[in-house]
């Protein structure tokens, strides 16, 4: 089993933190005072404090978005696990949301292969652990905040099969690209046909009315393999 995970405890801001619990549900409650809204603002700041603050990248590193709901012994969980792995070989960091599942396998694949394996937790009211594959995780109370992170640390991501969160995730970072926000980054999909209903709608649906152009079609590019995904990151 993996050595114990170290969780990212800047000194001097876990008593200001932790103030944070439940701030998210609360702040999404509905209209609030102008007090309200400034302490809000002000526990937002604090999150995003401790995230530069702990997240100390070396190198190019890789986010990976995926279900938590895959186990060991899953097909796509030994397909992320090979991503991991693959990714860790060729000098990327591996960073995830920290949970079970797809994130779990490709912290675990990029930890056996002698990489830097990282997960930025988010705190739940079902909690979601850490896996035990991350060298080092950080919790956040905010979606959004989390999200932040994940994408500002990274030069390329992959989109394992996932759920809601997965797409939410996925989606926000093909929009920062479509809308020049973000530079133009890679973005990868994973997981054989999983994607495929979703590629015809897109096609059929939303370029048939307009709403895209054939060019944000081709931001997601698709790969079967470890070996492809990696070609793509690396410029191929």
């Amino acid at each position: 089993m993996p050595d114990d995970t170290n969780e990212f405890s800047p000194k001097g801001t876990d008593k200001l933190i932790g103030s944070i619990k439940g701030a998210e549900k609360l702040f999404l409650k509905g209209r609030q005072g102008r007090g309200e809204d400034l302490e809000s603002a002000v526990k937002y700041f604090l999150e995003f404090l401790r995230g530069f603050e702990c997240i100390d990248i070396d190198g190019p590193c890789v986010t990976v978005f995926g279900s938590a709901r895959f186990e060991d012994g899953h097909p796509y969980y030994q397909l992320a696990r090979d991503l991991g792995a693959g990714l860790a070989r060729n000098g990327f960091t591996v960073m995830t949301g920290g949970g079970p599942g797809i994130m779990e396998a490709a912290n675990r694949g990029a930890k056996e292969a002698g990489g830097t394996s990282l997960g930025l937790n988010i705190a739940l009211p079902h909690e979601q652990k850490p896996n035990p594959y991350v060298d080092r995780f950080i919790e956040f109370e905010h979606f959004f905040i989390r999200k932040v992170m994940l994408v500002k640390y990274s030069t390329a991501f992959i989109v394992m099969p996932g759920g809601f969160g997965t797409l939410d995730e996925a989606f926000e970072v093909v929009t920062l690209i479509q809308t020049q926000k973000l530079d133009d980054f890679p973005i990868v999909a994973m997981g054989d046909g999983f994607w495929r209903e979703l590629r015809d709608f897109m096609s059929n649906t939303m370029l048939k009315a307009g709403t895209i152009t054939s060019e944000d079609l081709d931001i997601i590019r698709q790969a079967v393999t470890v070996e492809e995904a990696i070609n793509i990151i690396n410029g191929g």
